[in-house]
């Protein structure tokens, strides 16, 4: 393997720095379930993770607003999933369907 294989150019004379382009993530294709499940972290924590949603990253973020506002607790967007502390699926599940989603409760 030569060198022009596993290096990536970073600068060019008179261009300056190479900035790489990011690249936007792509959303997974679901089955147009959205499925609530519990994951537990460290510490006797858990969170609500609402996952196939059929939104872009800007209305998902804006439906984690929402869903976070219902609630009352924190929460993030990560990997095209809602993450809300806590165990608050019954309320997700009543806004989602309130919102005409068709949801289901996964794992335990």
């Amino acid at each position: 393997m030569g060198i022009e294989e596993r290096s990536t150019l970073v600068f060019a004379s008179g261009i300056g720095r190479i900035k790489e382009e990011k690249q936007k993530p792509v959303r997974p294709q679901g089955d147009g379930v959205v499925r609530i499940s519990l994951k537990r972290l460290g510490g006797g924590k858990m969170v609500s993770v609402v996952l196939g949603v059929p939104l872009d990253e800007d209305e998902l973020k804006e439906l984690a607003r929402v869903l976070k506002q219902k609630c009352g607790v924190g929460g993030a967007v990560k990997d095209f999933s809602i993450e809300i502390q806590g165990d608050k699926r019954n309320i997700l599940k009543a806004e989602l369907e309130k919102r005409g989603y068709t949801v289901k409760l996964a794992g335990g």
